[in-house]
């Protein structure tokens, strides 16, 4: 029996244990007979189940420990709820054992749905929930996105793109370059406005229910640069859209935004040269985890996406001329392999 295996029978069994005291305490009468099958899973450790029995159902999460820590999920989901986010109540939690039972938000998220048409609306919702969370004051118990932070997500381009994909290893010029671009990108972050952070603010994490959208997977939130969400959910793992309707749609937040008191840059020219910075930086940082996933997880999937954001880069060194070693570097790393990615 796989430890997955074993790790189900132990949350059934907690379950069990669960559902009557819950069923009681809602009003909801007996506890009916259920089905409990897969709902999502991730690039970490966590699963989800959705249990169902008629119109009713929940969202039970399994974060194995030591791996998964679910205690950020609980108090943050606190956090963002005081704001007014949609975001899954907490039913009853386990923390030692990594188990949870959640509200269910639905069965379709952003990704399943949008399209051409209706990206407008449901980026609107999307940015009226993220402005909600902006407005959140600065959180004593969230980390923040630090130099130090920044520094170690853009190291997992080279250690684990470059050097563990691509079998390269820098040489002293362009790990100088790299040095140069890497400080270049942390010290716009770190200029930038801090505001409370998801980090993970895309299509695959927002749910389209009532109101809308519900939020997930924001159990790594941390208090960092303004320009960090909305960017992320325009230069998106899993879909692209053209350059022109994504600049129009981060004037729409930018003038949102101000309108909202959230302290975006004074700026709209300073607003996208941060967010276009800020969106490289992930996109590095990305990549590089991509590629963790597949050679040290053995979850090749990911690395299909690569190209994307590669693009996302390239549009930005077309316009960004601080930013031309990195175009050299990724000009020098692609001699021997005819493309980057």
């Amino acid at each position: 029996m796989s430890e997955h295996d074993v790790r189900l029978q132990q949350l059934q069994t907690w379950l069990a244990g669960q559902l009557s005291p819950l069923f009681a305490a809602r009003g909801w009468g007996t506890v009916p007979a259920a089905e409990l099958t897969p709902a999502s899973s991730d690039a970490s450790f966590r699963r989800y189940f959705r249990w169902q029995a008629g119109e009713r159902s929940l969202i039970l999460m399994d974060a194995p420990p030591p791996q998964e820590n679910c205690e950020p999920f609980v108090r943050i989901a606190a956090l963002l709820a005081s704001a007014g986010v949609h975001v899954p109540q907490v039913l009853a939690a386990d923390l030692a054992q990594g188990f949870l039972i959640l509200d269910d938000l639905g069965r379709q998220t952003y990704l399943d749905v949008i399209d051409e048409h209706n990206a407008d609306k449901l980026f609107d919702d999307a940015i009226e929930a993220l402005l909600k969370q902006q407005r959140l004051p600065l959180d004593g118990n969230l980390p923040h996105y630090d130099d130090a932070l920044l520094r170690r997500e853009l190291q997992l381009f080279p250690e684990w793109y470059v050097q563990r994909h691509l079998g390269r290893t820098f040489t002293a010029e362009q790990q100088s370059a790299w040095q140069r671009v890497s400080q270049l990108l942390i010290d716009s972050a770190l200029a930038q406005p801090k505001v409370v952070v998801h980090r993970d603010f895309m299509p695959r994490n927002l749910m389209r229910s009532a109101p809308n959208p519900g939020v997930l997977d924001f159990q790594d939130a941390v208090n960092g640069p303004v320009t960090y969400d909305i960017t992320c959910l325009f230069k998106d793992a899993f879909l692209s859209w053209p350059e022109e309707r994504v600049q129009g749609w981060l004037q729409g937040y930018w003038e949102r935004a101000q309108a909202a008191g959230i302290p975006v840059q004074a700026s709209l020219e300073d607003f996208l040269r941060a967010s276009d910075l800020m969106g490289v930086q992930r996109h590095l940082k990305v990549i590089g985890i991509f590629a963790r996933i597949c050679h040290r997880d053995g979850k090749p999937k990911y690395l299909g996406d690569v190209p994307r954001f590669f693009a996302y880069i390239q549009a930005v060194l077309a316009r960004r001329p601080e930013l031309t070693e990195l175009g050299e570097l990724f000009a020098s790393l692609a001699t021997e392999e005819g493309a980057l990615a």
